[in-house]
């Protein structure tokens, strides 16, 4: 209703509706229904933990959650640092070991992970950690996905983006941040509209257009604000000023 054709769908989110007596093929049945694409899946599992057992349990749950999108029709699932201690150093080597052993799995399913760094993450924050593990892992299906918020949080920048080419991107979150928030005090609540912070949007977009391939952007925010507010209007502004953005980047 709100005019988007793709969604990106939390793992979440799908376990409860299933829980409520649904099946896959029905979730499937009515996305086509509404012409809707699962761009991408939130999941959080630790495959990344250099707790070995924890590590194998992440990959079971995580084959399952492949399972489950394939029946949707979902091909990508993220695959964030999630559950990794503050003490935990990264390991290039390792992380790239993990992060292909997950590249194999999402093959036998048809479903990709793409490999997410978090800005406040005590492990993998900036974008060029994501990028030296997904080289490391020496894989042609390794992906990258950014957000512009965790761009800027944990100090990757902008300029990083023109080292990527096509396909290593396929998705980006798309939100902003506020102009004199000092970076280590700004939260996921602080995200706002994209356009309506302090984020180079114009440097942003043309990176992506540069590097080529097809791009989705995704509208990410977590702030409270438009939490209170009719979900349909959040919807349709945030689309609004996507393509205002947009507009400007392709004239």
């Amino acid at each position: 209703a709100a005019g988007y054709d793709g969604v990106e769908l939390w793992i979440k989110d799908i376990h409860d509706w299933l829980a409520g007596g649904n099946t896959p093929a029905a979730l499937h049945s009515h996305l086509q229904e509404k012409n809707i694409t699962v761009e991408n899946a939130i999941s959080f599992t630790a495959w990344l933990s250099d707790d070995e057992a924890a590590r194998k349990t992440a990959l079971v749950t995580l084959e399952r959650e492949m399972v489950m999108l394939s029946a949707i029709g979902c091909h990508r699932i993220a695959a964030p640092p999630s559950g990794l201690p503050a003490g935990q150093v990264l390991d290039i080597e390792k992380a790239s070991e993990r992060y292909r052993e997950t590249l194999v799995l999402g093959r036998k399913h048809g479903v990709i992970p793409l490999l997410e760094f978090w800005g406040p993450s005590p492990v993998i924050h900036n974008f060029s950690q994501a990028l030296a593990i997904a080289a490391a892992a020496n894989d042609s299906d390794a992906r990258i996905l950014p957000d512009v918020y965790h761009l800027f949080r944990g100090g990757s920048g902008f300029e990083s983006l023109s080292l990527v080419s096509g396909h290593v991107i396929d998705i980006i979150h798309m939100n902003d941040y506020p102009a004199g928030i000092p970076i280590a005090a700004l939260t996921d609540a602080d995200r706002v509209y994209p356009g309506d912070g302090a984020a180079p949007y114009r440097k942003i977009l043309s990176a992506l257009k540069k590097m080529g391939g097809p791009k989705t952007l995704s509208l990410e925010l977590f702030n409270k604000q438009y939490w209170s507010q009719d979900p349909l209007a959040v919807a349709r502004t945030g689309l609004q000023k996507m393509q205002k953005l947009v507009a400007e980047v392709m004239a």
